[in-house]
């Protein structure tokens, strides 16, 4: 995509505080007619600014109540690909990063309760190959999730 404009970021703004919200009230708030926000966001989503869209499932709701993340040290940070393939067959894993700091990797997991969470360290992510150390943080509350700021810059709005 070439240049992200004061529309599409005021379409991104609105979007982010609400993926529901019917494009005909987007329409309105941004002053186009829906062809156009539909148009809008068809680019954007082909262009990989919106990657993706879905709801929220809290975890707590399907017996989830202990949320983990786990700071992982491989043998040769080379093992990182593969490593990866092993925790994507673990559905408790949620989110897997490449790290710089102290460990090579950092995961984050859902465990119905300390008992699962420990099956889940010892059983699964400590089994796998290139895996020397864990280092293990529970969360005790999520106290803010958000979308990254879009700002409006009112400069692009004249030009």
């Amino acid at each position: 995509m070439d240049k992200i404009d004061f529309l599409d970021k005021k379409i991104l703004s609105i979007l982010s505080k609400n993926a529901r919200i019917p494009f005909k009230d987007v329409a309105a708030e941004c002053n186009v007619s829906r062809a156009a926000i539909h148009q809008r966001v068809q680019h954007l989503i082909d262009a990989e600014v919106i990657t993706g869209s879905g709801f929220d499932v809290n975890p707590k709701s399907l017996g989830y109540s202990t949320c983990t993340y786990v700071g992982i040290n491989l043998e040769k940070g080379s093992m990182y690909k593969e490593v990866v393939e092993c925790l994507r067959h673990i559905p408790e894993v949620v989110e897997c990063h490449f790290t710089t700091g102290p460990y090579t990797m950092l995961v984050k997991l859902y465990a119905r309760d300390n008992e699962q969470l420990m099956e889940l360290l010892n059983g699964k992510l400590q089994g796998i190959p290139g895996v020397v150390a864990t280092e293990t943080l529970i969360s005790l509350e999520q106290s803010l999730k958000r979308e990254i700021p879009i700002a409006l810059d009112e400069d692009e709005r004249k030009s």
